[in-house]
């Protein structure tokens, strides 16, 4: 083990265990099942990472994976979310309770909803969010659920059915049950439903690769994406700093506010390269489709104004808390993170879910 490590003497790390550079939190316990490798993570308590490799990911207090896992840089497991067996994260941000089943490949991608372990979100078996396209590119990121409402632990809980998968950039709003056995290839907004996806019919068409089409969607969920991330970002820096209790805590929080900065990166990248796409797929539309003014247009001005877009977005953010959240956040038993956010009144929700939104909005509207 390196010189590196932070490991609570009461973690328990099983033989066969490779650990580099890595926190590791009281009550920990690395490798019952299987041999683990840990490089450049950060755990905070009972934490139990059963078997696999894990890589730059952070995982707060209670949460866990289950053996055969494979988890790389820019994720971030919150209190009690967890994964069985065999399941791939990249770029994964699951709020409080959220649980995926096995055999799951779950990459870009945040996930919220539920109330506690017994009102959770949930991902079933053999479950892929698709995050690559035939255009070859990954401006793809979905939420399920988002920050404003889901930090809160107050909103209906989302079931996505095992043996299917979601195609992305989507938005999936609380209360959604995708029905198993489905590919999802829509936005569900509405809270609520119940969608059962339909089964494409077999045909066989002319096909160009490299042209898009209905770019304005995939430009506006990829910034609510972005918006969504500077939000709980800014949810860290003022209100989970409160709660650091020692040395683990701090690098659990230091680990979180590096993998936020990481997923923005990535995010603007992958919209630098999809507007670097923009000029082969108009002009071919321009020469292969009648309707290309209507089509071509909103490609041209993402291609015009990205470079703007960006260091709109990359700007440091600038906000300032709801001042009755803080307040009441400020009076809570500041060893219980999930107790004091549960027991927030009415009026510091709505305040908080106000100053969040305000930062998603900030991005969303510079898809208009």
């Amino acid at each position: 083990m390196s010189s590196k490590n932070n490991i609570s003497p009461d973690a328990v790390i099983h033989p066969g265990c490779r650990i580099t550079n890595s926190s590791i939190g009281p009550g920990s316990e690395i490798g019952a099942e299987g041999p683990v490798t840990v490089e450049n993570c950060r755990l905070g308590r009972n934490v139990t990472l059963h078997g696999g490799f894990f890589s730059g990911a952070v995982f707060l207090d209670g949460a866990g994976m289950g053996s055969g896992a494979h988890v790389r840089a820019g994720t971030i497991l919150e209190e009690q979310a967890s994964g069985a067996h065999a399941v791939g994260l990249k770029q994964t941000v699951l709020l409080p309770f959220v649980t995926l089943g096995s055999l799951i490949n779950f990459c870009d991608i945040l996930m919220a909803g539920g109330s506690s372990r017994r009102d959770h979100s949930e991902v079933g078996s053999s479950y892929i969010h698709f995050n690559f396209t035939p255009n070859q590119d990954k401006a793809t990121a979905s939420l399920v659920g988002d920050v404003p409402r889901g930090v809160l632990l107050d909103q209906k809980p989302v079931f996505l059915g095992g043996q299917g998968g979601l195609v992305g950039p989507a938005r999936i709003a609380y209360g959604t049950v995708i029905a198993a056995g489905g590919i999802c290839r829509k936005d569900i907004l509405e809270e609520n439903q119940l969608h059962i996806p339909a089964t494409p019919a077999e045909k066989t068409i002319p096909y160009e690769q490299g042209v898009y089409k209905k770019i304005g969607r995939i430009v506006k969920n990829n910034l609510l994406y972005i918006g969504n991330i500077k939000a709980l970002k800014a949810w860290y820096e003022h209100v989970r700093i409160l709660f650091i209790r020692d040395a683990f805590d701090q690098a659990v929080f230091d680990g979180a506010l590096a993998n936020f900065d990481l997923i923005l990166n990535e995010r603007f990248q992958r919209l630098e390269q999809l507007a670097d796409k923009m000029e082969y797929s108009f002009q071919t539309l321009e020469k292969m489709d009648g309707n290309f003014p209507m089509l071509g247009k909103k490609q041209r001005e993402f291609s015009n104004v990205w470079k703007t877009l960006r260091t709109r977005l990359e700007e440091p953010l600038d906000t300032v808390a709801n001042a009755g959240l803080m307040i009441e956040i400020e009076q809570s038993d500041k060893a219980d993170y999930l107790s004091a956010v549960q027991n927030l009144s009415e009026g510091a929700r709505a305040g908080a879910t106000a100053w969040l939104q305000g930062i998603v909005d900030e991005s969303a509207i510079l898809a208009e």
